[in-house]
């Protein structure tokens, strides 16, 4: 295997995960069709391992840190990690992602899980229900509420009061920050979204520090059979190839369509890192490599007004998801499972990488629907 340590991460996304440099060796990794090996090596089965699952977790550990396990979704990686725990305190986000409040609320009516949630941008909030946690499970920033905790500093928080972290790692990335880095023992991706890069794979991972807490997931992906199909891995394997300049344009769009946003006498509390007046700005930018391309925001029309303005949209495609090269927005409570923290009008938008002035013209003339 190829060292590319040295490297910068937007090199590495590009470099990582190839077949070795022999003669007459392909360029990109074979799609690896079969359900079972020849015996006496070490896959065995086509549950256990596959080669072109290997070239995708190669490339997202050479950005995350760590080994790294892909899933079928990002929410089998997401139960796969929370299996680890029969009985369970954990610590998360009031307003993270609906999917994951789901799970754990699940295993709280079971018997199984007490949850605290807290609001992650108050540290001290954080620290006091650390407190004989076992578990916390944090995303930064939130979905969708766009909230950043300081989270170099929660994370030390929980290593020094013994909790377990899982970091959601899917807004920002391993090129935007690296949760392993600062401590957190794994680190979750919905490779849907940004790694993927073009809404056509679901998948997730799972990067680990530790090699006992890899081995414990593997087998749980393999009993529960929770494994990536070989065509996905290769779709997001090579979406990754462009995560860093895909990354580099969105980025640019939501900040100025953020800007422009909370300028709009029918828009109110925009929620970006980005914006200078973000309440998230600050922390975000002392750990942060970047902002990301996700922003909320609250149409003072009203929910049925939002819905109507997601319908309208002629460039922007009306749609779950996030982290693709086209654009996408939806009414947030058009899901009856979303947090009760988020506001019943509140817009998430997953800014693309289509022309700028196009994106804004759309986005006025849905608003003026």
């Amino acid at each position: 295997m190829t060292d590319h340590s040295k490297l910068s991460p937007e090199s590495k996304v590009v470099a990582a995960g190839r077949p070795e440099r022999t003669a007459d060796a392909t360029l990109n990794p074979h799609i690896e069709l079969t359900s079972t090996f020849v015996a006496g090596g070490e896959l065995g089965y086509g549950r256990y391992g596959n080669n072109t699952w290997s070239h995708l977790e190669e490339a997202i550990s050479a950005i995350e840190g760590g080994k790294t396990l892909a899933f079928a979704s990002g929410m089998a990686a997401i139960s796969a990690v929370l299996t680890l725990f029969k009985k369970a305190t954990v610590v998360t986000s009031e307003s993270g992602y609906l999917g994951t409040l789901r799970v754990l609320n699940d295993r709280k009516i079971a018997g199984d899980f007490e949850i605290r949630s807290v609001n992650i941008t108050k540290l001290e909030e954080v620290k006091s229900a650390l407190v004989g946690a076992d578990l916390l499970w944090i995303e930064s920033p939130t979905n969708p509420a766009l909230e950043v905790g300081d989270l170099p500093k929660i994370i030390k928080a929980a290593k020094d009061a013994g909790v377990f972290v899982a970091a959601d790692n899917t807004f920002a990335t391993g090129l935007i920050q690296q949760p392993l880095a600062m401590g957190a023992d794994i680190s979750m991706n919905s490779a849907t979204k940004f790694l993927s890069g073009h809404s056509d794979a679901v998948m997730g991972s799972l990067s680990v520090q530790d090699e006992g807490t890899y081995n414990k997931l593997k087998e749980i992906r393999s009993l529960g059979g929770a494994i990536p199909g070989p065509f996905e891995a290769w779709l997001v394997l090579r979406g990754i190839r462009t995560l860093a300049v895909r990354i580099e344009k969105s980025e640019r769009n939501a900040l100025e369509i953020a800007k422009r946003l909370s300028n709009h006498p029918g828009v109110e509390n925009v929620r970006y890192p980005g914006l200078e007046s973000d309440p998230g700005h600050q922390v975000a930018k002392s750990f942060m490599k970047g902002f990301g391309s996700v922003l909320v925001f609250e149409l003072k029309a009203g929910p049925e007004a939002a819905d109507k303005m997601c319908a309208s949209s002629r460039l922007i495609t009306y749609a779950t998801s996030l982290g693709g090269v086209e654009s996408l927005w939806e009414r947030r409570h058009r899901w009856s499972s979303e947090s009760p923290s988020i506001p019943k009008n509140l817009v998430r938008l997953s800014v693309g990488i289509e022309n700028l002035d196009d994106l804004w013209a759309d986005i006025e003339q849905a608003l003026s629907s």
